[in-house]
């Protein structure tokens, strides 16, 4: 697996998936007291995570995107 993502989309994607968790969990907003949205947004915070950590995004490799200078 070739990397694909760059630092700054690196950074933002962590930012983006440690925010939906504490909305999914820690929130206490009506919205995420369905099931469907709490753990929907929890499943999408953990990807965003994933991808950071991998530095590899399965859209970007699909549509030919790359953004870190490797």
């Amino acid at each position: 697996m070739v990397p694909n993502v760059g630092t700054l989309d690196r950074l933002l994607r962590i930012a983006l998936g440690l925010a939906l968790l504490y909305l999914a969990f820690l929130s206490g907003m009506p919205f995420f007291d369905s099931v469907l949205a709490k753990y929907g947004t929890a499943a999408i915070g953990i990807v965003m995570l994933l991808v950071a950590a991998l530095r590899v995004c399965p859209i970007y490799s699909i549509l030919g995107v790359k953004t870190c200078r490797r």
